[in-house]
């Protein structure tokens, strides 16, 4: 008997092709849909068994937003996420709101259709590998830190992190100097390396990734105090 269920992705192409592929094999697809604002409520109107909710970044924060409020309101509702290849805080946050399994995007439509059975049936539809990481960083969530801003902060000096905070602030080359002690020659060499490590063509580009991790909210404490001796070696020019 086929299952009653739902395909949801961020592609509709995939939804529409993944649907008329589960249909040939028997199942009853609801709907196939676009996630939107609309997707978790269209779920939990129509109350499949099973739904197969898509994702391209499985570890973006509040991406399975819509899976907590399907369990909340239709705890019945099996939700099988389809993914990249996760890290094992992405599956760990999809079953922490409620995922009864996690399948990959490049998984063959007899896999997909394996974790849909036993998800209904109750049964974590998971990679045995996949899910010990899942509990391993469910037990352990400080193990494997998963904080962007910290780990660009961590690549730079307390002088680049400086310089950082002002190019965000719109500081030029002239007024980076002027205010850290230093040549103008020495600014702009550390601009160069804090777009450098931070892998970004532009200082615009530059403030924009530091403002988007939360580095600039870390930096605060940092920036403006590096005057002991490293400031007193790079007042002139390198």
């Amino acid at each position: 008997m086929g299952v009653r269920l739902m395909v949801v992705d961020d592609h509709r192409l995939l939804a529409e092709a993944l649907a008329s592929a589960l249909k040939l094999r028997g199942h009853r697809v609801l709907a196939a849909a676009a996630p939107a604002a609309g997707a978790a409520e269209l779920v939990v109107q129509r109350a499949p068994e099973v739904c197969l909710l898509g994702t391209s970044t499985p570890a973006e924060p509040g991406i399975f937003d819509p899976v907590v409020k399907i369990k909340r309101e239709r705890p019945q509702v099996a939700v099988v996420v389809l993914g990249p290849v996760p890290s094992p805080r992405g599956i760990a946050a999809a079953f922490a709101a409620g995922a009864s399994g996690y399948v990959r995007h490049d998984e063959r439509i007899e896999g997909v259709e394996r974790a849909i059975m036993k998800a209904r049936s109750g049964e974590a539809a998971v990679a045995p590998q996949l899910l010990q990481g899942a509990f391993s960083e469910l037990l352990n969530p400080a193990a494997q830190p998963d904080d962007e801003g910290q780990r660009l902060l961590q690549m730079l000096t307390p002088r680049e992190v400086e310089v950082l905070v002002r190019v965000a602030d719109g500081e030029d080359t002239r007024l980076i100097a002027a205010g850290m002690g230093i040549a103008p020659s020495t600014a702009r060499t550390h601009v160069q390396r804090v777009l450098m490590k931070l892998g970004v063509g532009s200082r615009l580009e530059a403030a924009a990734l530091a403002a988007r991790t939360g580095l600039l909210d870390r930096a605060g404490p940092v920036a403006g105090t590096a005057t002991g001796p490293e400031s007193q070696v790079n007042s002139g020019p390198l």
